[in-house]
């Protein structure tokens, strides 16, 4: 059973234990092991975690019989362009469609933000394996950029 809540900053430190395992295990065929030290940092140091909750980042935790299994972050960008910043589902739970659960979420939680129609937009290496699943949850390639990491 998937279930799933708001996280706040008291999660900081479980965002950054299932971010240290996820992370690694999504990039190390993809990012240079100075990419990877230099991105959990970046992204998940519990200041930095702290810093986008304060800046309007949500966070949700999702839960596969009750054990942490993923989470998924979005941001407001603008007044009708929401960003979907992270989703990450931890290997040994990957393919118990614990993503589309968090991706429905974040659909759920931007409509309940903004009730007109509006943009979700996100930020992916090409590389990496999960555009397919993006692609199979609806969304489409609206530009392409090299952008330098670490």
């Amino acid at each position: 059973m998937l279930s799933i809540r708001r996280a706040s900053e008291a999660d900081c430190a479980l965002i950054r234990r299932l971010a240290g395992e996820v992370f690694p295990a999504t990039y190390r065929e993809i990012l240079a092991p100075a990419q990877l030290d230099s991105m959990m940092e970046w992204m998940y140091s519990p200041e930095n975690l702290r810093r986008q909750m304060a800046e309007g980042h949500v966070y949700y935790i999702a839960y596969k019989d009750g054990t942490p299994c993923g989470y998924l972050s979005v941001q407001p960008e603008a007044d009708d362009l929401y960003i979907l910043q992270k989703i990450y589902i931890l290997p040994r739970f990957q393919g118990v469609h614990a993503g589309s659960f968090l991706f429905r979420k974040a659909i759920e939680h931007i409509k309940q933000l903004h009730p007109a129609p509006c943009r979700m937009e996100l930020h992916v290496n090409r590389h990496n394996k999960a555009v397919k699943f993006y692609e199979r949850m609806g969304m489409r390639k609206l530009r392409e950029g090299d952008f330098e990491i670490g």
